[in-house]
């Protein structure tokens, strides 16, 4: 990422995209999780799997959900700059996905790299890679 310097209106407002999609995902609001990506995004979520569509990352994040309990997704340290066209943004990531008995379930914690750009709709982010750091089970 570039040093380039980011406006506080701008920071606040790719934040805003960044818990948007965590909140799409913990209240299975899923026209609000497609807010988050422009229609041609691509998402690399490594072995989890790749997606080249706002509408495709959406239906399978909806599947994968439907049948969970209770799901936590912080989204913390965000670190972004201009990149010119629009901007680049690391955010940490820790997930809780309860299995549909709310007891057993995954803990999942790393890092996105996005790029975003502005559009008529406000920042959305066309390409991002998750990058895992940590993978538990919860008994």
């Amino acid at each position: 990422m570039t040093a380039l310097a980011v406006a506080r209106e701008t920071r606040e407002e790719v934040t805003e995209v960044l818990v948007r999609y965590a909140t799409g995902i913990d209240q299975r609001d899923w026209d609000l999780f497609r807010t988050c990506f422009t229609q041609d995004c691509q998402a690399d979520y490594g072995g989890i799997g790749a997606w080249h569509s706002a509408d495709t990352i959406t239906e399978w994040m909806a599947q994968v959900h439907a049948g969970c309990g209770h799901t936590m997704h912080r989204i913390t340290n965000v670190v972004m700059s201009s990149n010119g066209d629009g901007l680049t943004a690391r955010s940490y990531v820790d997930s809780i996905v309860k299995a549909a008995d709310n007891q057993s379930g995954t803990q999942v914690a790393g890092y996105y790299d996005d790029e975003l750009v502005n559009t008529s709709d406000g920042w959305k982010i066309s390409q991002r890679r998750f990058t895992p750091v940590h993978f538990q089970t919860i008994d």
